[in-house]
């Protein structure tokens, strides 16, 4: 057990354009989708531009893009080139193609790619190691590793050919053993399995080959992991569960209605809802939103841009007949990312109003964020958040960082770097976005966590002690753990949600309170590895503090 004693894990100066009353009521919180919360500018520049990132255990995040962009605005250390025969435009490159950003001194460094990463995959295994899967060309079967480290010299290691198929748009899922599958990929029906043990292959997977049309629109795969251990996947409209432990499909959806596709390159996004061990029986649903229609990147080849998808299709699972139920977004969307916010909303962030996914193939970029409430009245789910002034929209990023905000990275429609004389210059900068409950008008509500143990065991009780100046009621508190997701082209792999059970919370005196919680019941439900734990109080989240499930 620790005892944090700062008053937030990371010191923000927030400033928010709509100032309120400082008294705080109910009617003011209730009314909090009126704030539009803010965006702030990072960096300028990174140097490259945020194609994939990864939150990692020691609060910095891995970003890269690709080798094959040709040089990029930051230079290796120490005068260090790569040298790389198979490279498609720079055979020695001493330029950076990823980095490493940290959070609290909001500053980067250059980290050493060999192979490229165009369009690949990762996943952080249960010890905190990120492991990056495929690419392109010459990194297509590569696998690579990042171990967090307190040094500033922790690099990539990469292992060629220890892929059994070419990885490129593939899609990866953390499993409760431990494991990583890995599905799909350009002109790959099938799956496999890391680490791969000797004599292992790839597994065929039909499923993605009928999904398949003109446009492909089966790239990227999203993959959900099933508090049963079943895997959920879902390419173009089309859905199934697959027992990936006896290789066969045990279930397969209705198509999500419309008609619109869903994943690359017509790129809608999708996220598993929050797990609530506390209902009986646990509720287990998929949200999908946005998208294209099936042939919009070959009428974008042809300069007419579609009108992107403006639905989003929820599909509770666990129902004993599950049935796809739509809603409208407040705009149309490709291209967008859905990241999980700590108080168990959905935001909804980047993409384009027309077009696709691809080189040259967006239009009307859409700016502004929404933010979904899934528990919010039907019709009325949806805030529309402050606009940012800078356009996001293929190959750009997001992630949520453990203070609450949702950094973003990205956006470059071209096949390489391009600055001027187009409508949408590569953009290298990085910024953040502070949703609504980062306010300053909501900081009597919000708590913050003094003690908690590091370590967590499966069903074990454990107790978590906060503060908060303001207290409502105890039926207004939850415990939520977050498993940082990989993020690229509009899809965060391994993104999860556990609220967990408790059962009893107490006031320790003056303005400290306790909870007893326990657990997560199953490694199905949350597998082995490093979480963010928030602790929610009146919808408003505390920081996030790092537990490792084991």
């Amino acid at each position: 057990m620790y005892t944090i004693k700062v008053v937030t894990l990371f010191h923000l100066s927030l400033l928010f354009t709509i100032h309120l009353s400082p008294s705080i009521s109910k009617l003011a919180l209730a009314s909090h989708g009126s704030l539009r919360g803010e965006w702030h500018l990072l960096h300028e520049s990174i140097g490259i531009s945020a194609m994939h990132m990864q939150l990692l255990k020691n609060n910095k995040l891995v970003i890269f893009d690709r080798t094959d962009f040709g040089p990029s605005n930051l230079s290796l250390p120490d005068g260090r080139c790569r040298s790389d025969p198979d490279d498609e435009v720079l055979v020695r490159d001493c330029t950076a193609h990823s980095v490493m950003y940290d959070i609290g001194s909001n500053s980067f460094r250059p980290l050493t790619i060999l192979t490229d990463t165009w369009c690949s995959s990762g996943t952080v295994l249960p010890d905190g190691t990120l492991v990056q899967t495929g690419g392109f060309n010459d990194g297509d079967h590569v696998t690579r590793t990042l171990t967090p480290c307190a040094r500033r010299d922790c690099d990539w290691n990469e292992f060629p050919d220890s892929l059994s198929r070419r990885r490129w748009y593939a899609t990866n899922q953390i499993l409760p053993d431990g494991r990583i599958i890995i599905v799909g990929g350009r002109a790959q029906f099938n799956y496999e399995f890391y680490p791969r043990n000797y004599g292992d292959g790839s597994i065929r997977l039909r499923f993605l080959r009928e999904a398949r049309d003109g446009s492909e629109n089966n790239l990227y795969p999203f993959l959900h992991l099933l508090p049963d251990g079943s895997l959920f996947v879902f390419a173009n409209t089309r859905s199934i569960v697959l027992d990936y432990k006896r290789h066969r499909v045990v279930r397969e959806f209705p198509a999500i209605h419309g008609g619109d596709s869903r994943n690359y390159p017509s790129s809608g996004s999708s996220v598993l809802l929050p797990i609530n061990e506390n209902a009986t029986p646990v509720r287990v649903e998929v949200l999908i939103c946005g998208g294209a229609k099936n042939n919009a990147y070959e009428q974008a080849d042809q300069g007419t841009f579609l009108r992107a998808s403006s639905t989003c299709g929820r599909l509770r699972i666990s129902d004993r007949h599950p049935a796809w139920k739509m809603e409208a977004m407040p705009m149309p969307r490709v291209m967008g990312d859905m990241v999980l916010l700590p108080n168990g909303d959905v935001i909804i962030i980047n993409g384009a109003g027309s077009g696709a996914a691809g080189w040259e193939a967006g239009r009307n970029p859409v700016t502004r964020p929404v933010i979904y409430k899934p528990d919010g009245e039907s019709g009325n789910r949806f805030s529309i958040m402050a606009a940012s002034g800078r356009p996001r929209m293929y190959h750009s990023t997001a992630v949520l960082i453990p203070d609450g905000r949702v950094l973003v990275g990205g956006g470059n429609p071209h096949i390489y770097y391009n600055f001027s004389g187009v409508d949408f210059p590569t953009d290298l900068s990085l910024e953040s976005f502070s949703p609504p409950y980062l306010s300053p008008h909501y900081d009597r509500l919000r708590p913050m966590i003094v003690e908690i143990d590091e370590t967590l065991g499966y069903t074990a009780p454990f107790l978590v002690r906060f503060r908060v100046p303001e207290f409502r009621r105890m039926s207004e508190v939850s415990v939520r753990i977050v498993a940082p997701p990989f993020n690229t082209h509009s899809f965060s792999m391994n993104q999860r949600m556990v609220v967990l059970r408790w059962d009893e919370a107490a006031s320790i005196g003056g303005d400290v309170y306790e909870v007893a919680a326990f657990g997560p019941s199953t490694a199905e439900i949350a597998p082995p590895g490093y979480y963010l734990l928030f602790l929610v109080h009146s919808g408003i989240p505390s920081s996030g503090v790092w537990i490792k499930i084991q």
